[in-house]
């Protein structure tokens, strides 16, 4: 039954979920020097991946969440965290997402699976890498979770297992939960940026036909999914992508080890989000809850050097569940 009890128990201002979730992105100092490289899609278009190398024969692949990047805070902890054990990363920032608009209408969403198979293939097929790990956050966490459930019969031997954290595995409820009063800034934040995109993609497309009124009166992710996801994807309705863009349905059929982490205290998160059963049925699903952390938080004090709790806690699960044998190569 792979439940985990947690050891996570951070300094008192911490313990609250809201400290914990903004205290990272806006205080944690964190760089790495990355090489980009652009690789270009099958329906002519492209992804930015930014390599951190450690000349490792093991490969770590890390998504990012909602508006994110490669230089999100725990994108960039997670990259240093990772090559000091050996093991090299690549940033896989989502179409749109690094920092230069993508070339096609379409960006991404919770449940685009096919963006990832696509760049575990290219790894596969133009790197030497012996292991391929996939580590992903929030949304990142989603569409890692869905993968490894919905292409579990197709993995290469090579992709040993993977990490999520911080994920609404089950999108309906959980936008339920982003609609509530404690998470309004939170969400705010979000519309924000997105509507900017969405604008910014309904001039470059003119057949595009959107409605800017209601895109700026735009106050749930559903309007918005209403307005862009739902005709650009091809979805029927926001409820239709909800049921399948989630990773829950899919967590049954993971066959290689895989870590869950969400703190209770995730006011993101639903109840459902929290799937005790499912893991506890499994022999590869693994399930941590903690008691606080927040959202991609999981900060336990002011000193940043004892702030490594969550990266410590990727590396140890690779290093005790993940049969892989990390090697360093000469460059």
């Amino acid at each position: 039954m792979p439940l985990f009890t947690s050891d996570f128990n951070p300094s008192l201002p911490f313990r609250n979920g809201h400290f914990n979730t903004m205290y990272r992105p806006l205080f944690m100092k964190e760089t790495c020097a990355y090489s980009r490289k652009r690789i270009f899609t099958w329906d002519n278009d492209y992804i930015d991946l930014d390599f951190s190398k450690a000349n490792s024969n093991t490969l770590a692949i890390l998504i990012h969440g909602l508006e994110g990047s490669s230089e999100s805070k725990y994108i960039l902890s997670t990259a240093n965290e990772l090559n000091g054990k050996g093991i090299d990363t690549v940033s896989f920032n989502l179409r749109g997402c690094s920092g230069e608009d993508n070339w096609l209408l379409g960006t991404y969403h919770s449940g685009k699976t096919e963006d990832v198979d696509f760049v575990v293939k290219h790894l596969l097929d133009t790197y030497d890498y012996e292991n391929i790990l996939i580590i992903g956050f929030s949304l990142g966490g989603n569409l890692t979770l869905k993968y490894m459930g919905e292409y579990s019969e197709k993995l290469s031997p090579k992709i040993k297992g993977a990490i999520a954290t911080s994920v609404p595995i089950d999108i309906t409820s959980s936008e339920c939960e982003m609609d509530k009063l404690k998470n309004k800034l939170y969400l705010e934040e979000f519309l924000k940026t997105i509507r900017l995109k969405i604008l910014e993609k309904s001039y470059k497309f003119p057949e595009f036909k959107l409605d800017k009124d209601k895109l700026f009166k735009a106050k749930r992710f559903k309007h918005l999914e209403h307005l862009y996801t739902v005709p650009v994807f091809g979805f029927k309705s926001p409820e239709d992508y909800w049921q399948k863009a989630s990773s829950k349905p899919y967590l049954s059929k993971i066959n290689k080890p895989t870590l869950l982490i969400n703190a209770k205290d995730d006011s993101f998160l639903s109840p459902e989000c929290f799937p005790n059963e499912e893991a506890g049925d499994s022999e590869f699903f693994f399930l941590e809850t903690t008691k606080h952390g927040g959202h991609v938080g999981f900060i336990s004090s002011f000193k940043q050097h004892e702030s490594r709790w969550l990266e410590k806690r990727i590396s140890r699960f690779i290093e005790e569940n993940i049969q892989i044998q990390i090697t360093q190569t000469i460059s």
